[in-house]
């Protein structure tokens, strides 16, 4: 249900915006009354989402480039004339491989995505928040970072450091205006779903207690709840969006 007018006056920055979950936030956001900027790797993807979703702002870089985000934040904020909300949802899932097989170059990439990229991201954003005494900040993280996926260890251990990266800047910034929360979805219909080989998706699938895989429309409502004004007392916590696969 959207919940027309509750970003009005808002703007958020959403990375991994051209797809997925990321692109599915923004749209919600515009429809709800806000403003949005999409930041991703891929320029084709993004021209696409931006018209799609009616960005105000769009930016193609890689953000495990601690410099580009730092541009990224500036100019946006310039654009925008303020940033608010920063949903990080750029991701990649690496190799499935068993540890001793694992190539070094995937892991070093999915930790400099998923868990550098998201640092830099949070560390660029939070002046601009900081300085109006506002902010919410959801990160991207997945059950896979509570409960471990084999054959998945980077994805598992990227996620599990997102979660914990979380709960230490919620804590941070919980007096200064500025809440922090981590999503935790289970396997959910993405184009993500694509770096990864069937038998890694059924093996996810099977461990749901619902049975299905999640649609992205059930975890971007959860993102634009926590990305919006009604969150206001929750911060340094994970929400679920696993369909029973983790209950804590």
């Amino acid at each position: 249900m959207i919940c027309a007018g509750r970003f009005e006056g808002r703007t958020a920055v959403i990375t991994g915006g051209a797809s997925g979950l990321g692109r599915q936030t923004a749209k919600r956001i515009v429809e709800e009354g806000g403003k949005v900027a999409l930041w991703d790797i891929d320029p084709e993807w993004l021209a696409e989402a931006a018209r799609d979703v009616g960005a105000a702002h769009a930016m193609a870089f890689d953000v495990a480039d601690a410099e580009a985000v730092a541009r990224a934040s500036d100019e946006t904020a310039r654009v925008l004339g303020q940033i608010d909300v920063l949903v990080n949802s750029a991701g990649i899932t690496g190799a499935t491989a068993p540890v001793e097989d694992f190539p070094i170059d995937s892991w070093l990439s999915v930790i400099d995505v998923n868990l550098n990229g998201l640092f830099y991201c949070c560390r660029a954003v939070l002046p601009h928040m900081l300085r109006r005494g506002y902010g919410r900040i959801v990160n991207v993280a997945s059950v896979a970072g509570k409960e471990g996926n084999p054959n998945a260890s980077a994805y598992s251990a990227s996620k599990a450091a997102v979660i914990g990266f979380t709960k230490s800047l919620g804590k941070e910034l919980a007096t200064r205006g500025v809440i922090a929360n981590a999503v935790t979805p289970a396997t959910f219909e993405s184009p993500i779903l694509q770096q990864l080989p069937q038998s890694q998706v059924d093996y996810m699938l099977s461990k749901i207690p619902m049975g299905r895989l999640g649609d992205v429309r059930e975890t971007a409502a959860m993102v634009c709840f926590m990305a919006s004004e009604e969150c206001s007392f929750t911060t340094a916590s994970t929400f679920d969006t696993s369909g029973g696969r983790t209950t804590y």
